[in-house]
Order: C-alpha cells, then sequence, then structure tokens
C-alpha cells in the first residue's frame, strides 16, 4: 500500500491562494490521483482528479476555474494549487491514489477504505 503525505495547509484570507503537497512513498505514476476535502459536520467531499499521465483532469463544479491539480511523477508528487479562497473551502484535505483507468467521473468517498492525515486549510472572511 502506497502512504501519501499531505502538507501545505495554513490559514489565509479570503481571495488568497495556496499550493498542498501530497507526497507518495513509492512510485504512481501508472494510478490516477486525486483530492478529496471534508469540513467539519460535512460529509467528504470530491474535490480533483488526475490521470496517470497528467494530460486529463476533473474538477467539482464548486472549485473548477479556481483549483488547478497537477502531477510530477518523476518526483511522486501531487499538487492542488487553490486560488481565489473562499471560506467555503475550509476544512482537511486528503489526497488519495485512484484506480489505474481514468473514467473522468467524481470520486465516491465511499470507495477508498484508508485516509492519511490530511491538511488543513482555514480560510477567513
Amino acid at each position: 500500500q502506497v502512504q501519501l503525505a499531505e502538507s501545505g495547509g495554513g490559514l489565509v484570507q479570503a481571495g488568497g491562494s495556496l499550493r498542498l503537497s501530497c507526497t507518495a512513498s513509492e512510485d504512481t505514476s501508472s494510478y490516477t490521483m486525486g483530492w478529496f476535502r471534508q469540513a467539519p459536520g460535512k460529509e467528504r467531499e470530491f474535490v480533483a482528479a488526475i490521470s496517470w499521465g497528467g494530460t486529463r483532469t476533473n474538477y467539482a463544479d464548486s472549485v473548477k476555474g479556481r483549483f488547478t491539480i497537477s502531477r510530477d511523477n518523476a518526483r511522486n508528487m501531487m499538487y492542488l494549487q487553490m486560488n481565489s479562497l473562499k471560506p467555503e473551502d475550509t476544512a482537511v484535505y486528503y489526497c488519495l491514489q485512484g484506480p489505474r483507468l481514468w473514467t473522468g467521473s467524481a470520486w465516491n468517498p465511499h470507495d477508498f477504505d484508508s485516509w492519511g492525515q490530511g491538511t488543513q486549510v482555514t480560510v477567513s472572511s
């Protein structure tokens, strides 16, 4: 099982930016990768996904146009660039390894059994 570690969270004002990083313990280049988030009292929510080659992406409507997912397979890294942040983006953000096959569909959090510690993003108004 690949180990994933999220970092880069913090406190920012509305309209600001953050860049989250996800570091993998081994090569994940043959897998899709993605991000979920969970706000207090709410269900885990799909944020974005990226294909193994990094050429295909999918975003939740709530973040489309503001967030950008990317990956660097040579470094076993994945990123989430978050711009124009809103207080509604406040949540713990998790990175996950997805299936090998790209589907282009949003991921269901119930399809995943294990979660890392995540990284906290707090956006003040």
